[in-house]
């Protein structure tokens, strides 16, 4: 079948599409009601289905003969060690951890925070809770007591399973003092808490809470699944973007596994027999969808792997892993890309490593700019697809299906909407724009089986966040155009379209012109205030490593680059270079922080910023150009 007559299908009849897809779970009572639409906005899929998530991704291995495959390989090259782990032994350690959980009191519904590093008990913990019906709330390891008081309070967990550390390149990040911590902040405290003990850090526990992991289900021997709905969460997860609070989003656990298992096969194209690696973190969606579920719903075997792309111990890390255990596939950000390719642009590493296994690349959670698609493209010799998804939809919105059919490749552009998401750009009236006119991307409702519901006890703030603005549409909060085929663009967080003298204009596209200079490794655009404008372009440069040129120099090339190739109704005329930009910890570059500096506002710096010393950083250089500027009375 062709992409048209698959995307074709699901438009047509959107019921019968899932309904079909649905049959590759296993139910306990397969679902009458596809679609419960009868209260709009609030659409339920599956809803009187009954089925497991984690009796899905291991039990059913198991029982089809698939015990002896290896379903996840742990890679910490940060510990130096490895470890292989069949679906029958993380049947045996995921069962024996959640009858210890059900001892403890933790029933059906209940919640329970997993505050983990990336090690292979985050896995379990998760597959635990889902397999007794518990909502797991995975929180990103290391994250600020401040910030995880606000998710305890919202999540009212039962229990908190914790690990007593996390480890970076050259520190020892302890988690249990945080921990601590934000109980102590919190009006919500868990009844008990599990800590991991890592040899690094070894915690002290406070008796008649916290249980050491072993000695927690040293007593237990093992549990069955519990069916749940399909409308049923399987897990809420808290997401802040890079602006605003945190906001808990449900993941509902039919159309959860249904979704899932579709994009294995159809966008990544991968077979069972595939090792399938996201380069990623449990803490994040990505983590969740393909490091966790998606990979064992589907029968492969999946890396976790504790390190960075580069320092652990070089830019060579990522070519050793897909080596040493055959790796198909490769889903990482485009960040992970540039920090290599900085370290590494000629792509020396590459060739100490048989990188023969790997088929494809696939790039999300941020734009992927074209010279780095282009130098991964001459790098690794094989596609390189960008897509483009949401932590509220757990999968793809847009990209390339290349287990359908492999689309021809418009760099720049993830390619066209998927099964579910029917995409239109809207002007700010809410307007249908036609091709290639900027304006706000936005999905017709209802969203599609797995996506978002609503938040966590916030229908109101569900409302307001992502329904209010366009009514019969999702607002994704993205900015970007649709071309005459089709093809999608993401050009810009909606807040990141600047309007310099009535013009509105994309930071993404002068993204665009200053990473293709030769000497930039990675960059960022930010619009920052001006009297006659309204507002300015202001660019911030990363260098390659060895470059050793004046910095006015390449300032001024970037400068007159965007010139000659947007124009100059782009009057950009600012460009610094910076040893980094502000990050969260996923990867996604804090433009809207970077403006507040250089324009001066007061700001919080976000919770999840990879290195707040990277504040002040940025707050030099930039005075180094007048920024921010004296306010005049």
């Amino acid at each position: 079948m062709s992409y048209k007559s698959v995307y074709e299908s699901w438009k047509s009849n959107p019921e019968a599409f899932w309904l079909e897809l649905a049959r590759g779970v296993d139910w306990k009572i397969f679902p009458e009601t596809i679609l419960n639409s009868s209260n709009p906005p609030f659409y339920h899929w599956f809803e009187d289905g009954l089925a497991n998530t984690c009796y899905n991704a291991v039990d059913r291995h198991v029982l089809s003969g698939l015990g002896k495959k290896t379903a996840i390989i742990y890679d910490s090259p940060v510990t130096n060690s490895k470890e292989y782990l069949s679906y029958h032994e993380l049947l045996l350690k995921v069962s024996k951890f959640g009858a210890a959980l059900k001892q403890k009191g933790i029933k059906k519904g209940d919640r329970v925070i997993v505050y983990m590093p990336m090690a292979l008990e985050a896995i379990i913990a998760m597959l635990a809770c889902a397999r007794i019906g518990a909502i797991h709330s995975v929180v990103f390891g290391g994250f600020a007591a401040a910030e995880l008081a606000v998710r305890i309070d919202d999540a009212t967990p039962k229990a908190i399973l914790a690990g007593s550390c996390g480890l970076e390149v050259n520190k020892v990040v302890e988690y249990k003092p945080l921990l601590d911590e934000a109980i102590s902040l919190a009006k919500h405290s868990p009844e008990f808490c599990v800590i991991l003990q890592r040899p690094q850090c070894i915690s002290s526990l406070i008796p008649g809470r916290d249980y050491e992991w072993d000695d927690f289900q040293k007593m237990s021997e093992g549990c069955d699944c519990i069916p749940i709905k399909g409308s049923d969460p399987l897990y809420i997860l808290y997401t802040s973007g890079t602006t605003g609070e945190p906001k808990g989003v449900v993941r509902p656990s039919g159309g959860h596994m249904t979704s899932l298992i579709w994009t294995m096969k159809n966008l990544y194209g991968v077979s069972q027999d595939d090792v399938f690696w996201a380069a990623s973190d449990v803490g994040w969606v990505v983590g969740h969808s393909y490091i966790c579920y998606a990979p064992l719903l589907n029968g492969n075997t999946t890396v976790l792997f504790e390190g960075k792309p580069v320092g652990t111990p070089d830019a060579g890390t990522f070519w050793r892993v897909i080596s040493e255990h055959s790796v198909s596939c490769l889903f990482t950000a485009p960040t992970a890309f540039r920090a290599i390719k900085r370290e590494d642009p000629d792509g020396s590493f590459i060739k100490q490593y048989n990188m023969t296994s790997l088929k494809s690349l696939f790039l999300a959670g941020e734009r992927a700019d074209p010279d780095t698609i282009i130098w991964a493209q001459e790098k690794l010799q094989v596609p390189v697809i960008d897509h483009w998804w949401q932590t509220e939809t757990g999968f793809g919105m847009v990209g390339n299906p290349i287990g359908i059919e492999k689309l021809p490749i418009k760099i720049g552009s993830p390619t066209v909407p998927l099964p579910g998401y029917e995409i239109d750009i809207l002007d700010g009236e809410g307007k249908i724009l036609g091709p290639n006119q900027l304006g706000s991307i936005a999905v017709k409702l209802p969203l599609p089986p797995g996506a978002l519901p609503t938040l966590w006890n916030a229908d109101d703030r569900f409302l307001k966040s992502y329904l209010s603005t366009f009514p019969g549409y999702y607002e994704t909060g993205d900015a970007g155009l649709i071309d005459e085929d089709g093809y999608i663009f993401i050009m810009a967080r909606t807040d990141d379209v600047i309007n310099i003298a009535g013009h509105r204009l994309s930071t993404g596209a002068m993204e665009e012109v200053l990473a293709s200079h030769k000497d930039v490794a990675e960059c960022a655009v930010v619009g920052i205030a001006d009297e006659l404008k309204g507002q300015l372009p202001l660019g911030l440069l990363c260098l390659n490593s060895g470059v050793n040129r004046s910095y006015k120099e390449i300032t001024g090339e970037v400068i007159l680059s965007v010139r000659e190739q947007i124009g100059p109704v782009a009057a950009f005329k600012l460009a610094v270079v910076v040893d980094r930009l502000p990050k969260t910890r996923s990867g996604k570059i804090l433009r809207a922080t970077i403006a507040k500096i250089a324009n001066g506002e007061d700001f919080k710096t976000p919770a999840t910023i990879d290195d707040p010393v990277i504040i002040n950083e940025i707050r030099q250089v930039l005075k180094t150009i007048g920024l921010p500027k004296l306010k005049t009375i």
